[in-house]
């Protein structure tokens, strides 16, 4: 099994790493493959107990350049782990490299040795639930952890460079702590330099015209704003980015249509009025607007907003019948409770929903329904399995309606989804997918209990082609 990190294979439990011993894989990047680990000579405690992170970074086999840039982002995350250390920033605790002649793919490797989180926020998001808890008060606490975080790499003179919930760490405490700092950049007055990478869905617009001198591009710490902006609209949109599109590459297209004044920025009502406003800051088009919005400033501002929370007691309104139209809205507000003693992804798939709803309704033809398997054009999402919100889909609520967010019901779907039709629309709504596909055909599919009885997915989401009657009718 291959992480793409470098290692043609995982290392099994129990394998050295100078004194260090592996429990088990954890996670993956582009260039390293983390494990849970602990001291190899500690044999006490329960079985499999983890007691630290051990991000593995090979070296072996790149080209002399990839090798450097390697060994550049180790250089950054030892100097910021041990040099800049703060309780909203990840601990190093150790670092080596290792010599294994009889081990070639490991010869060389870089090991940072790091404190054990107990998941990430995408983990917290991905794992967002509709029961209890108070859905603003913890997501603001976990903001304003990224925020500490931020305000301290900047007064240090670093910009983070990649933040984004896979990159900020939750202890078992529940404590925030910023972490892969493989692309942070040192400023050398109000600006640093770095390679031309990160995570697209995070850059800033500025970043997607900079251009590439012999030092790197340039980084400033607005661009952490930036991402913060973005990291702040997906805690309380159920993961959902405030620029859409179907690949990233599309959605950084929106982001430039944003920030050249030809499109308005649009956020999810879900997100909460005071938190909308602060995104909204952070999300200025330009670094000059942005640059106002320092980390430090936006955590006085957070500071001073949740102490006016707590002083000022919120009644708990009575629950009421909701619209259809409006539940949407609803919905993805309860989504976006953030249960700290949850971590993980959402593993329930969503398929087989015969049979939930009590058999034919109104307008439901009395037929035997048929199985379609939801189909993603884009291949970066067809082989992944952890349910990520970027790789989701959407059910439509009207198929002769434009395909639109405001068209779309609560429930989302994933590649490889098996859905359960009842009939088929053959003159709905043109759908064009990523790969040029175009229909006017949909299908009927059935919902479980407790959302919309029924919605309606495009053919070009799927490869089935199944045998059904004209719907009856469509949604109005």
């Amino acid at each position: 099994m291959s992480w793409g990190s470098g290692l043609t294979e995982l290392l099994p439990p129990g394998h050295r790493l100078g004194t260090w011993e592996v429990v088990e894989p954890i996670g993956a990047g582009g260039w390293a493959t983390v494990y849970a680990g602990r001291p190899a000579a500690d044999g006490e405690g329960p079985p499999g107990r983890s007691e630290v992170a051990l991000k593995v970074m090979p070296t072996a086999g790149l080209a002399p350049r990839q090798a450097a840039r390697v060994a550049e982002a180790a250089r950054r995350e030892v100097e910021l782990g041990r040099g800049a250390g703060h309780p909203r920033l990840v601990r190093l605790l150790d670092s080596l490299v290792l010599a294994s002649p009889g081990h070639p793919t490991l010869d060389g490797a870089i090991v940072l040795v790091m404190e054990r989180a107990r998941c990430s926020l995408r983990d917290l998001i991905d794992a967002g639930t509709t029961e209890g808890g108070t859905t603003e008060a913890e997501g603001g606490r976990l903001i304003a952890g990224v925020c500490e975080g931020l305000a301290h790499l900047h007064e240090a003179g670093w910009v983070h460079a990649d933040l984004k919930p896979e990159n900020v760490l939750i202890g078992e405490d529940g404590s925030v702590k910023l972490s892969d700092f493989g692309l942070a950049t040192e400023l050398t007055g109000t600006h640093g330099y770095a390679p031309p990478m990160g995570t697209l869905d995070y850059l800033p617009p500025e970043r997607w015209k900079a251009p590439l001198g012999e030092l790197g591009v340039e980084v400033r710490p607005s661009a952490d704003i930036w991402a913060l902006g973005i990291v702040i609209h997906e805690v309380f949109a159920s993961g959902a980015a405030p620029f859409t599109g179907a690949t990233p590459m599309a959605r950084g297209a929106a982001v430039q249509e944003y920030a050249e004044g030809r499109a308005p920025l649009r956020m999810d009502q879900a997100v909460p009025e005071f938190w909308r406003s602060l995104a909204a800051d952070c999300l200025a088009p330009t670094h000059a607007e942005r640059a106002a919005h320092t980390a430090e400033s936006l955590s006085r501002r957070i500071a001073a907003h949740e102490a006016g929370r707590s002083a000022v007691p919120v009644p708990v309104p009575v629950p009421e019948p909701v619209p259809r139209t409006v539940r949407r809205g609803r919905r993805a507000r309860a989504a976006a409770f953030l249960a700290v003693t949850v971590c993980g992804a959402l593993g329930a798939a969503i398929w087989t929903y015969a049979g939930r709803d009590g058999g034919p309704g109104p307008g439901r033809p009395e037929v035997s329904p048929a199985p379609v398997r939801v189909f993603n054009a884009e291949r970066g999402c067809q082989d992944r399995v952890d349910r990520d919100p970027r790789c989701s889909l959407g059910l439509a609520i009207d198929p002769r309606r434009p395909y639109t967010a405001e068209n779309v019901v609560p429930t989302r779907v994933w590649h490889g989804d098996v859905l359960e039709a009842d009939c088929e629309l053959p003159d709905g709504e043109l759908i064009i997918d990523e790969e040029d596909r175009e229909s006017t055909r949909w299908f009927r599919v059935h919902l479980p209990r407790g959302v919309a009885r029924e919605a309606w997915l495009p053919a070009v989401r799927t490869k089935d082609h199944p045998a059904l009657p004209r719907c009856p009718h469509a949604a109005s």
